[in-house]
């Protein structure tokens, strides 16, 4: 680590502290594995994604309680702490049915339910606004990109919308997609993956043309970047690697256990993947290690 300081001091403090930063990311290409560091009690109600609010300190769950009973009211957000301890398992209950994707902007949390987009106060855990989504069919996954504007995937209608002016509009569609799921806002650019096609695909916001990163990633759910790579759920039980050309390396399977891996999340600082189980009712977390 001397070294490192002496060949950054030259240039300043800023430029030692954005070496520090570099030198922690994992590069493209770079060999990854998981270690498990903890799981919550198996006491969330079908958790199918999760995310970190970081002004907080906190996790929240969305807990789909019963997939198969649509819109049956008694969806809820939980909340969890960093060491794993569930905090309240209904934090917020209440107008929600089948909530799955969550983002965060301005201090509001964005849950995707369904048909429409509920909006939570994080400071109260207040449902302030609902935003129906015309002719949805099943809204899933949420991104929201350096801007705040949020998206949402539409694994029925085959579409992404996005919240303008607290309306959903049309963001685009395309007739060959089988299932749009997993977003991914990051840097300015758009990611996505169609679930049951099992194509990793990189979107240009502009003309939304399509640029294909990887393939054979059928059940393919949630997204995080990880450096120039990133790392992907399959919802049936896996986490996979896909380097920034298109290799995939499975991580974990815990398909024999039973055990879903539905709508990650990642805490850079903490080298942390947060992985919610869905049926097996938990969040496990792994520390992300490089070698």
């Amino acid at each position: 680590m001397k070294n490192v300081i002496d060949l950054f001091k030259p240039y300043g403090l800023s430029a030692l502290l954005i070496g520090l930063v570099l030198m922690s990311m994992p590069v493209a290409g770079q060999k990854v594995s998981l270690e498990k560091k903890w799981e919550t009690p198996a006491e969330l109600k079908e958790p199918e994604s999760v995310i970190y609010d970081q002004t907080n300190n906190v996790l929240y769950v969305s807990n789909i309680n019963n997939p198969a009973g649509g819109k049956d009211g008694n969806g809820s957000i939980g909340r969890v702490a960093l060491s794993g301890k569930i905090e309240k398992v209904e934090w917020v209950v209440g107008g929600m049915d089948s909530p799955k994707g969550l983002g965060l902007s301005k201090g509001l949390l964005y849950v995707a339910d369904l048909t429409k987009v509920v909006v939570i106060d994080t400071k109260t855990g207040k449902v302030k606004q609902t935003i129906p989504v015309d002719d949805a069919g099943m809204l899933n996954d949420i991104t929201v990109d350096a801007q705040g504007v949020v998206y949402i995937s539409d694994s029925d209608k085959k579409r992404v919308y996005r919240i303008n002016n607290n309306k959903a509009e049309v963001w685009f569609e395309k007739d060959h997609f089988q299932k749009p799921n997993g977003l991914l806002a990051h840097q300015n650019k758009f990611y996505m993956i169609d679930m049951n096609a099992g194509i990793f695909y990189e979107v240009n916001k502009e003309t939304k043309d399509l640029k294909k990163i990887a393939e054979g990633l059928v059940g393919g759910d949630g997204i995080i970047p990880l450096g120039n790579d990133f790392l992907i759920s399959n919802w049936n039980g896996e986490i996979l690697h896909v380097s920034a050309n298109g290799k995939v390396t499975k991580l974990i399977d815990t398909k024999a256990d039973k055990v879903n891996a539905a709508d990650i999340a990642y805490i850079p600082d903490q080298k942390l993947l947060l992985v919610p189980t869905f049926f097996a009712n938990k969040v496990v977390a792994y520390e992300v290690k490089g070698n």
